[in-house]
């Protein structure tokens, strides 16, 4: 229909004011099967708008194709509209990515009504463009330097979660924002730890200045339980967290599986004591009697980015009974070692026997600690004190390229099939950013596994080494039981019978099965 001139102008105003109205009136966006249609918003895409224009610092945690990076879009075009000088940042994981969003804002534009253009596109390129306003948008990768030379209006910033160096990039353009302009990040979940999954739980907690928006698949009021089982027919569990359920947990690559993850963090519990020298001593079970305990400890670099942490597990339970953290040097840890081994019955005590984790392993010696960790040289053989004394084995445990991935997936094996009940919410910590990265488990950066690998390495000691080692203590107890010794007064050899009697010392020889047998052959002569 026509307007007229003072209809356009009533219109312009009310557009003005309302970002909703705006949208739901006169832009058009690109359907993929019914090409240029009417953007006739949804409830929860109106709410979106509404949150932009109220709150400065918007985080968005969102499910696939709910048309928000479309509203995002639509939000900025008003924007630099209807006020005058806005610079607009739109920030992706890839160039091209912050360029398609560009493009759909300038779509918008383009199908405006004539009458609405109050403002042209005068300056029009690839990555941005400017209107006759003043007001600016453009497309940046995210290098170091992106946009840290200019004061923004607004930042938006895609994807968040997948933006490698995010917490680099923030700290840079933040500062931008500084005289009043605002960010808007929204993104799929990731995993846990990464700067996006950081500010979105931090928001949730009041402890920052975002306001936090969810929006799972079924906000979208054309999707039903029907539409989400077709959906993820053939979808892996972490495809649909990631895509669907807005779940952190179970999005990411980590090394352990987002359930068997909350499963971690719900049985995590306080220690009953926290002690030591720097309350990084905790304790949630004191030794009892005739209980086995295994210590395994890693020592730090020695460069301060790290901890030497020690875990104290009951070899019969793997619960976890105590768990060290801290940054102490090699000279002090030796000693706290030795007297945690030695409260817990004298634990066997298995130490990385990395640069520095050999110093503490001497030291440990030279204190005389008697149950040691030893394995044959060049493999991760466990043998005891006296054998490795025979052959020449090495003190300590070998992590190398061969037995890192091995004590890894025993470590996961243990978690999944709930064979160790991890206590420590410091632990519980590390594994939620322990994942994969180029096919190696490893911390996430800015992130510490020393508490893992210790634990890791205490999985492996237990299924392998200590298993091992009570079978062949099992075998040979058999074998002993096996044989049995006799008096006898025979001096001859009896018909009928197999057996002889040693004239000398009167001993008859009896086989497995209970019976005389014939060994008259180790006597003669």
């Amino acid at each position: 229909m026509s307007l007229s001139k003072k209809e356009m102008i009533a219109e312009v105003v009310r557009c003005g004011k309302s970002p909703v109205y705006f949208c739901n009136n006169y832009a058009k966006i690109s359907h993929p099967l019914r090409g240029l249609i009417p953007f006739d918003m949804y409830d929860f895409q109106e709410e979106a708008l509404k949150d932009f224009k109220v709150n400065r610092f918007s985080v968005i945690l969102k499910a696939r194709q709910l048309g928000i990076s479309t509203s995002v879009a639509a939000y900025v075009c008003w924007l630099m509209l209807f006020q005058r000088d806005k610079n607009v940042l739109v920030v992706a994981t890839k160039l091209g990515t912050a360029t398609n969003l560009v493009k759909k804002i300038k779509a918008i534009h383009k199908n405006l009504p004539p009458w609405l253009k109050i403002a042209n596109i005068s300056i029009d390129n690839r990555t941005s463009f400017e209107l006759t306003n003043g007001s600016v948008v453009k497309a940046s990768s995210t290098s170091g330097d992106a946009g840290r030379s200019e004061a923004l209006s607004l930042l938006v910033v895609d994807e968040a979660a997948f933006v490698e160096g995010m917490e680099e990039l923030w700290a840079g353009l933040y500062p931008t924002l500084s005289t009043g302009g605002r960010c808007i990040a929204l993104s799929t979940p990731n995993g846990v730890g990464n700067w996006f999954h950081k500010t979105y739980t931090e928001a949730e907690e009041d402890k920052n200045d975002f306001h936090q928006i969810k929006l799972p698949w079924h906000v979208h009021p054309e999707r039903d339980d029907e539409w989400f089982e077709k959906e993820t027919r053939n979808m892996s569990r972490r495809e649909i967290a990631q895509e669907l359920e807005c779940n952190f947990n179970a999005s990411g690559e980590t090394v352990i599986h987002g359930d068997d993850l909350k499963f971690v963090y719900e049985s995590a519990v306080e220690p009953i004591h926290q002690t030591g020298f720097d309350r990084n001593y905790w304790i949630w079970a004191e030794p009892e009697p005739d209980r086995e305990y295994l210590l395994v400890a890693d020592v730090a670099r020695g460069d301060g980015s790290d901890y030497s942490v020690a875990h104290v597990f009951d070899v019969q339970s793997m619960e976890q009974v105590a768990e060290y953290q801290g940054k102490v040097t090699p000279d002090m840890f030796a000693p706290l070692l030795y007297s945690i081994a030695d409260e817990y019955n004298s634990a066997l005590l298995v130490i990385e026997n990395n640069s520095l984790g050999i110093g503490v392993l001497n030291r440990l010696q030279d204190l005389d600690y008697k149950n040691l960790y030893y394995s044959v040289k060049s493999t991760h053989e466990y043998v005891d004190e006296v054998t490795a004394e025979a052959i020449g084995g090495i003190p300590g445990f070998t992590m190398s390229m061969k037995t890192r991935p091995l004590v890894i997936a025993k470590f996961e094996e243990f978690v999944r099939n709930k064979l160790i009940t991890i206590n420590s919410m410091r632990l519980a910590n590390e594994i939620k950013t322990f994942v994969w990265h180029n096919g190696r488990p490893q911390a996430m950066r800015s992130y510490n596994d020393d508490l893992v690998i210790a634990a890791s390495i205490a999985c492996w000691v237990r299924g392998t080494a200590l298993t091992v080692n009570k079978r062949e203590e099992a075998y040979k107890k058999a074998l002993l039981t096996s044989m049995s010794v006799s008096k006898s007064t025979m001096s001859m050899k009896i018909e009928g019978q197999h057996g002889y009697r040693n004239a000398q010392n009167n001993t008859t020889f009896r086989g497995t099965d209970g019976k005389m047998h014939d060994l008259g052959w180790i006597i003669k002569g």
